[in-house]
């Protein structure tokens, strides 16, 4: 830099805006929206909670494992099952053709969405890490704090919850 401009620019005030900056984090805002938006978007539109890139429903965790294991399991590639748009994966085959015959009791409930959040109306995606038996349903929690707030009162959330599944139900794809 000449001497000049140094000059010139020790003489400027300071405003702390930099339009190089500014342009570039207005364009860097653009390419996440465009390239961000959409995946998280679709993590949230399912009926049940999918990996988007995959097709797994639960992470590949066996559902049927939580309640004959008492802790998930991961499943296994060779043995899976298609339910709801989703590829569910088994620990044995025991696990698939008992989900296979009843897929409403063994699959998670509220289509894997934590239904803490749903009882207020949105549907986040919870975590296979996160669960619950409750009434010999299985429930996924988007996190710990979810889980407990769950089982302190779990009939008054799943009030809440079931009131709001339908029309929450209705927003997402098919």
């Amino acid at each position: 830099m000449t001497a000049q401009r140094q000059e010139r620019n020790r003489n400027r005030p300071r405003t702390g805006f930099r339009p190089g900056m500014a342009l570039i984090a207005l364009l860097a805002g653009l390419a996440a929206q465009v390239l961000v938006g959409p995946a998280a978007q679709a993590a949230t539109t399912e009926r049940v909670v999918v990996n988007r890139f995959s097709g797994l429903a639960i992470e590949g965790f066996d559902p049927v494992a939580y309640f004959v294991d008492a802790r998930p399991e991961l499943g296994v590639e060779d043995l899976e099952a298609s339910e709801a748009g989703a590829v569910w994966r088994f620990c044995n085959e025991g696990n698939r053709a008992a989900f296979v015959a009843h897929p409403d009791i063994y699959g998670p409930q509220f289509g894997g969405y934590d239904p803490i959040d749903v009882a207020r109306g949105v549907t986040v995606a919870g975590n296979p890490r996160f669960w619950l038996i409750s009434g010999r349903r299985l429930y996924l929690f988007s996190r710990e704090q979810s889980r407990d707030a769950f089982a302190a009162d779990p009939e008054h959330v799943l009030r809440e919850a079931n009131a709001r599944w339908q029309a929450l139900l209705l927003e997402l794809a098919e």
